[in-house]
């Protein structure tokens, strides 16, 4: 059975090969990657040492952030925002409190992020606003089975997250067909080595069932491509800026958000 306790020496013996690695390259970008990771790694793997409190705490956090961050890209106002980070928070605190109304949160929650624009009366952007209000939240509140899964969580979090870094490298390496028109620069060759990555993890964390398994090989690239989509509808490179070496946080959790609900239809 995979629990923090047998996930954090891994996580720690990644963070110090990382590092090494990087200092090795002597690259500027990824130093400021790992710096990144040096930092959150440690706290995200001492909130779920507390249990479903921590991990609903790290959902929280992250799908207020991505909330934020996604209305930005989607050019929504302020309330639509606010509302958006609300519906999600409420998504997340039933999937800790109140398990069983969950549904009922998400349908609240889309309920009220349709309303903003109602309520206005904005006749020339109510749809889109509504159309990309329940979308986010439907997207985002993926984030929310982060608490009932606990430590798997973690360990998909970290199979995704090496598998993302497995296929850069790889894809830039190997070279070959493009993945897709909505991301260019991606490589069939490193989707494929990036999945063989993140199956390995799962192995070492003792996490590997099968629907990790396609949660960390198929979900984890589509939702990369997923918010490659959405980037280039709204014409942006990068979610945000205030997260060294990732852009935004939703550039650094688009993997996870497909994998988590590939994982929630096949478990």
């Amino acid at each position: 059975m995979t629990t923090v306790s047998t996930l954090a020496p891994w996580l720690g013996g990644a963070l110090v090969a990382g590092g090494v690695a990087v200092a090795a390259s002597r690259r500027r970008e990824l130093m400021v990657r790992w710096c990144a990771w040096a930092v959150g790694v440690p706290l995200i793997t001492a909130a779920f040492w507390c249990g479903r409190p921590g991990a609903a705490a790290v959902a929280l956090v992250a799908g207020v952030v991505a909330a934020m961050e996604f209305g930005g890209l989607m050019r929504l106002g302020r309330v639509d925002r606010v509302v958006l980070a609300g519906a999600v928070a409420g998504v997340v605190l039933a999937a800790w409190l109140a398990p069983g109304q969950v549904l009922r949160a998400a349908a609240i929650g889309a309920l009220a992020v349709a309303a903003v624009p109602l309520l206005e009366g904005d006749t020339e952007h109510g749809a889109h606003r509504a159309a990309f209000g329940v979308f986010g939240l439907a997207w985002l509140s993926a984030l929310a089975a982060l608490v009932p899964l606990g430590a798997d969580g973690l360990a998909l979090f970290v199979a995704v997250s090496v598998a993302d870094i497995a296929a850069y490298f790889a894809g830039r390496a190997l070279g070959g067909p493009g993945l897709s028109p909505l991301s260019p620069a991606k490589r069939w060759s490193g989707t494929l080595a990036g999945a063989a990555a993140g199956l390995g993890v799962l192995a070492l964390l003792s996490a590997q069932t099968w629907p990790m398994a396609v949660a960390v090989a198929v979900g984890g690239p589509a939702g990369d491509l997923l918010e490659s989509m959405v980037k280039r509808g709204a014409r942006a490179k990068d979610a945000g800026s205030w997260l060294p070496g990732s852009g935004g946080l939703l550039d650094r959790i688009d993997s996870l958000l497909v994998a988590l609900a590939v994982l929630l239809v096949l478990s």
